[in-house]
């Protein structure tokens, strides 16, 4: 006859399976996963792996743009990270504010302004920005400027900080947008006019 002992049991089984029982977070070959409900996902805290994990479950032309229902059922089984289903949806949105201002060509600014159709790339583009993110990496972003090229309609995600001055977005700017396309002839943001002329002016 057999005799089962739970406690030996419990000794023998693999250090991070009894980890996977008890805990929410565990250790696989020194990475930390989390678990939640039925679901284990890679931890992640750097702000570029972040964006990347966004940018693939939603905006890669084979995922179609899914469903946010859907794109939150996909990260949560690729990546983990605090906040992340909030974070989710704050780029969601923040990507379809960016995608109807793409498809607004001509339309009037204010009175006497109108946005011309852009006849090249980075000639005209949008700044907008995504606030209120959990600080990571090792300057604490807690926040991502995007740019958007109305001509190709491609998006670029600057990690950054909510509080950043004028200077500091255009010093960013120039370093990663005027160093490899250019000067734009238009930037359209919904910032105050003193922040955008402060800008242009350090650029």
């Amino acid at each position: 006859q057999r005799y089962r002992s739970p406690e030996l049991e419990s000794q023998l089984e693999e250090p991070w399976l009894r980890d996977y029982k008890d805990n929410k977070s565990f250790l696989i070959d020194d990475l930390l996963y989390h678990k939640e409900q039925h679901t284990s996902a890679l931890t992640i805290i750097d702000r570029d792996h972040i964006y990347l994990i966004l940018q693939e479950c939603h905006d890669c032309p084979y995922m179609g743009h899914m469903s946010e229902d859907r794109t939150k059922e996909r990260v949560a089984n690729t990546a983990w990270w605090p906040k992340w289903e909030q974070e989710l949806s704050s780029y969601i949105n923040t990507w379809e504010r960016c995608q109807k201002a793409n498809r607004n060509h001509g339309k009037k600014y204010g009175l006497i302004q109108h946005i011309e159709e852009p006849k090249h790339p980075w000639e005209t583009i949008n700044m907008d920005w995504v606030t209120g993110l959990v600080p990571g990496g090792e300057e604490n972003f807690n926040a991502w400027l995007i740019i958007v090229d109305r001509f190709s309609k491609s998006m670029r995600f600057l990690p950054c900080h909510k509080e950043d001055t004028a200077t500091d977005t255009s010093l960013l700017f120039w370093a990663n947008i005027i160093s490899t396309c250019g000067v734009p002839k238009i930037i359209i943001s919904d910032r105050d006019p003193n922040f955008t002329s402060e800008f242009w002016t350090n650029l």
